[in-house]
This record gives structure tokens, sequence and C-alpha cells, in this order.
């Protein structure tokens, strides 16, 4: 079988639409081969969805492109150029240890960005070594396929593969390559370094480039600058929406973090809530608690305050009628974020109506969660299952006259109870990447054992099943003295 005939089996319909931009918003260069890869993780499924073949993609000269040895017909490699706000800083950015192969054009004429991670040095990689390491591959892998099967919009993993390396950082890892899928690249902060750096007909052009590709749907305006705007704002409301709703924490929510087509991109310290805390910070790095569990919401409002303002020269001529566009738009971001949430919380209370009462009835549930230290996920959990006995809060007056007035409101629906507690399964998951199990996944697997891995995605595939076999990964961890903590992985 030659090389060539390896390559097209296995599917690969790549296009390279971002090539065309202008050349200043990427650089092109190939990955660095390594030294022995080995397949680790295959996302069949999502293989399949792509229009791969899985059997070739297990072939060497399958997992030779997977490792960036061998680049598939129709690939440009490239990394691309953006800036970005990190932890209120700006600085110059870019893809420093990761390439864009392409686009996979799929069967269905769906385009999905196929990118390397820990592909090696680029010009951007400003000192690093542009490789990853094992254990932040696998955390991305795991934490990105949780959330598709929770149903949000995320960037997802097609495989890990070894790569036979060894990375220094504090001390000697093994090396690893990811191959994320996403709906695209494009960042606020790929805006904001054409803003900074690049002309307005190049800011123009990446506009243009970012509606035709996440909004040709949309409806022609008199101003489809502004309507770009509006649509990235309100899938980031949705989203934002999302992670509050089952306790994720993304742990660096820095502009370049920010992915216009609404997806959740780069989970380096990410986490999801146990105990619930609305200061729940688990990043080693944000010392100010910047990107808590509840600031969340109000940094996604920052952020899209920074892409608005790249946007203001295509906005109106006039600069004041500029601002006060953006400004108008940017302002709609927390009443469409407090919608999305409150019509989710309804949901994972049972509620398919709406009474004035209903947002009070939440908080005062979340308030007690807080007071008790009540675990985020099991609390609903036990709710939708009706076993009070099992949470935190059984036992107070409080929580006692809560669920009168809970069990009081349900009864004003015309849905039946059994209804409601369908809608509540449907909402409120089984389970969460809990990240004792997380950890306990990856220090099995960094000694060579990958089952206890497997066995957590298999579970984590099916969050609303409410299975026999989940129970035992929604129990808490031991106690500990010291709070959890997590880290880059960079």
């Amino acid at each position: 079988m030659t090389e060539e005939k390896a390559i097209i089996e296995t599917g690969w319909n790549l296009d390279n639409s971002y090539a065309r931009l202008p050349k200043s918003f990427f650089t092109q260069q190939s990955p660095i081969p390594v030294r022995s890869p080995k397949l680790l993780l295959l996302n069949k499924p999502l293989a399949a969805v792509l229009g791969l073949n899985v059997q070739a993609l297990q072939s060497q000269d399958g997992i030779a492109t997977l490792a960036g040895n061998l680049i598939p017909k129709g690939a440009l490699p490239l990394a691309q150029a953006y800036a970005g706000h990190q932890f209120g800083r700006f600085t110059m950015l870019g893809d420093g240890r990761a390439l864009l192969l392409g686009e996979q054009i799929t069967p269905q004429g769906e385009r999905f960005d196929i990118q390397l991670k820990g592909s090696g040095k680029t010009p951007y990689s400003r000192g690093g070594d542009g490789r990853a390491v094992l254990g932040p591959m696998l955390r991305e892998y795991i934490i990105s396929e949780a959330m598709h099967a929770l149903g949000f919009a995320t960037t997802r993993s097609l495989a890990v593969v070894i790569s036979g390396e060894s990375v220094l950082r504090e001390t000697e890892l093994p090396g690893a390559i990811l191959t994320r899928v996403a709906a695209s690249h494009l960042r606020v902060g790929t805006f904001q370094y054409v803003s900074q750096w690049g002309s307005v007909e190049e800011l123009r052009v990446l506009a243009d480039y970012t509606l035709q590709r996440h909004f040709p749907d949309v409806d022609a305006t008199p101003n489809q600058y502004l309507t770009l705007l509006q649509e990235v704002i309100k899938r980031q409301a949705v989203l934002l929406a999302q992670w509050q709703l089952v306790g994720f924490i993304h742990g660096v929510m820095n502009t370049d973090n920010m992915a216009l087509s609404g997806q959740t991109i780069d989970y380096g310290p990410c986490a999801f809530m146990d105990t619930y805390d609305p200061a729940t910070v688990f990043s080693s790095i944000d010392l100010q608690g910047r990107y808590a569990y509840g600031n969340q919401p109000h940094m996604a409002g920052w952020n899209l305050a920074r892409f608005a303002e790249t946007l203001l020269p295509l906005l109106h001529d006039n600069q004041e009628q500029a601002v006060k566009l953006a400004q108008t738009a940017i302002s709609d971001f927390t009443e469409l974020y407090h919608c999305n949430w409150l019509t989710g919380m309804r949901a994972k209370l049972g509620l398919f109506n709406e009474e004035l009462q209903d947002e009070a009835l939440i908080e005062d549930l979340l308030s007690m969660m807080q007071k008790y230290r009540a675990d985020y996920t099991n609390t609903f959990r036990t709710l939708t299952f009706d076993k009070p006995e099992d949470t935190a809060l059984f036992g107070s007056t409080e929580f006692t006259q809560w669920q009168e007035l809970w069990q009081a409101r349900l009864g004003r629906q015309q849905e039946p109870k059994t209804t409601s507690q369908q809608l509540m399964q449907s909402c409120n998951p089984a389970l969460i990447p809990r990240n004792h199990r997380v950890e306990a996944a990856l220090a099995a697997a960094e000694q060579g054992d990958y089952s206890v891995m497997e066995r957590l995605l298999d579970v984590l595939s099916r969050p609303y099943a409410h299975s026999p076999e989940q129970a035992a990964y929604a129990t808490l961890p031991e106690p500990s003295p010291s709070n959890y903590r997590t880290f880059c992985g960079t």
C-alpha cells in the first residue's frame, strides 16, 4: 500500500479557508516530528462523524498523522496569530504549541478545524518548547467529551498520541499530542490581534470571514458587523448559563480563550465544583479569584466588551455612534445570560411555566446549599429522585419550609409530578467529572494503566442515564486539609 493511498483511505477531506486570509494572520509551518508515537485514545464516534476511517486512523500512517509525523493530503499546517487579555493584561500571543492542519469537510458538509496540540515550537512559542505533556492532554480529552455528553457547545478531542519523548517541566514527563476538533479557533483574541496590529480592511476581512463561517443563516441587516457582535453575545450568554448550571469552572477565561463560535475552548485548569460556593477557584494561577465560579458571567461580559472595542471601526464611521451601538449590544448580555440561566434552573427544579417568585425560590435553595456546604450536583440529583434525606440540607427548618414551597409550586402546574421528574432527570446529571476521579484516572494512565480512564470515559458519556453503575462516580472525595488545585499544564 502506497503512502498516498493510505492517507486517502483515512477519509481526510481538508480545506484551508483560514490560509486564504491575509498572511499576517498566521505562519505556515509543519509539525515537528516525534520519536515513536503510540495511539493511546481514539474517539471512534467522533471520527465517524468527521467522515474518517477508524481502522485507517489506527494504522501506522494514521498514527503518524495524529502525531504530526505525516501530513495528510490537502493539509496546509499553520499557527494562528492572536492576542489577548491574560488576567486583565493585554499581550501578543498565538499558537505556541499547536498547529491547524486544516478544516475537515464532513460527509454532511460541515466544516471543523483539525488542530494538533503539542506539535512543537512555532514563532509564537515565547520561549516555550511547543510540546505538551500527557496529563493535561488526557484531562482535555476527558473534560471536553464530558461537556459534549452534557449537551454543551464545546471543542472535542479526536485522539491522544503518546510521543515517545519526555517533556521537561519541573520534572521529566511523558509527552503527548492531542488532536482537537473545533467549529473554528476564531477567538476574541484573534480580533484583538488584528485590531492592534492590522489595518481596518484586514479587520473587515476577518469579520466577514467570521460571519460566513459561523453565522451564514443570519438575515441580512443594514449593519452586519453589529449583527456579528449581537450573535456572538447570544451564544456566549447560552454557554455561560450552561457552565453555571452544572458548576463548571473554566479557570482561565482570558480573551484568547473565548471562541466566537460559542464553544468552550482550552481545558487547562478547569474543574467542576463539588461543594456549592460562588467563590470557588481551582486554578493555581488565579490568585485573586478573577475567574471564580460566581465571577464567570461578569468576566464573559468583560471579554465581550473587549470584542466590541475591536469592532468599533466597522460599526459606524462616527466614533461616538460606534461606541453607543457597542454599549447597547453589550448591555444586553446580562439579561440574555440571566434568562438562559433562569430557564435552566427552572428545568432543574422540574418547572415548566414561569412565576414571579421562581427566582427567589432558586436563590433560597442556593443560599442554603452554600450555608450547609451541600454538594451542587448531588443536591439536584436527590431532589430529582425525591430523596432529600441524602442531602446536607436535610433536617434544617429552612429546607423543610423550602420543600413545602417547592412542592406547592410544582402543584400549581398542569404537568403531573412524574413529568416534572422526567424533566429534572434530563437536566440534572447523575455525575460530573469529579476532580478526584479525573486525578485518579490521570495518575493511573501516567503509570501505564488506562483502564481507570476508560471506565470513567464510559460512565461520563451518559450523564443523564442515572444508571446503577454511575452511583459510585457520584460519591464525594475524602476530606482533605488542602484545597484542590489545577494547573495549566503548558
